[in-house]
C-alpha cells in the first residue's frame, strides 16, 4: 500500500495538470528504507510528449547524488497519461528499474467518467504490475 500525504498528492496532480497536454514526470524522495514519500521532486519530460515520458538524463544523474547525499531513494515515481487511464502502458513497464518504489500514474483525461483525473499506485518488479491500494493522510 502507498500511504502519502494530500498535499504530495495535491502537487502531483497539479504537476500533470500544469503540463498537459504532454505527459509529466518526477519523483516523491524519502529517507532510505522508509517507503515514505516526503520530498516532491518535479522533473522535465526531455521527451516533451503526450503520450511518452523521458527524464532527462543529466538532471535523473544529479538527482541520484542528491538522494545519495541526502540518504533518501525514490519511494514514488511518477507520470502522467493525457489521453488514457491511469494505468501503466508497456514502454511503462519496460522501464521500471526501482523495484522498491511505488509507481503513481495519474490520468488527466476522464476515461472513467469518475472526474478530472485518476491517481493510481502500480509495483513494478520484473515486468509484473500489481496495482496497490493509495492511503491519503493529512499528515504522517
Amino acid at each position: 500500500m502507498l500511504t502519502i500525504t494530500q498535499a504530495l498528492v495535491d502537487q502531483i496532480v497539479a504537476h500533470a495538470r500544469k503540463d498537459h497536454p504532454d505527459e509529466a514526470c518526477g519523483v516523491v524522495a524519502g529517507a532510505a528504507g522508509s517507503d515514505r514519500p516526503e520530498r516532491f521532486i518535479p522533473m522535465l519530460n526531455a521527451a516533451m510528449s503526450p503520450t511518452f515520458y523521458e527524464f532527462d538524463s543529466g538532471d535523473l544523474l544529479k538527482l541520484y547524488r542528491e538522494m545519495d547525499d541526502r540518504d533518501e531513494e525514490p519511494v514514488v515515481i511518477y507520470h502522467s497519461h493525457t489521453a488514457t487511464e491511469a494505468y501503466p502502458s508497456r514502454t511503462d513497464i519496460s522501464y521500471a528499474n526501482e523495484p522498491g518504489a511505488h509507481y503513481v500514474l495519474v490520468s488527466t483525461a476522464d476515461t472513467d467518467g469518475a472526474g478530472e483525473f485518476q491517481f493510481r499506485s502500480f509495483r513494478i518488479v520484473e515486468g509484473e504490475v500489481t496495482e496497490e491500494e493509495v492511503q491519503v493522510v493529512e499528515a504522517y
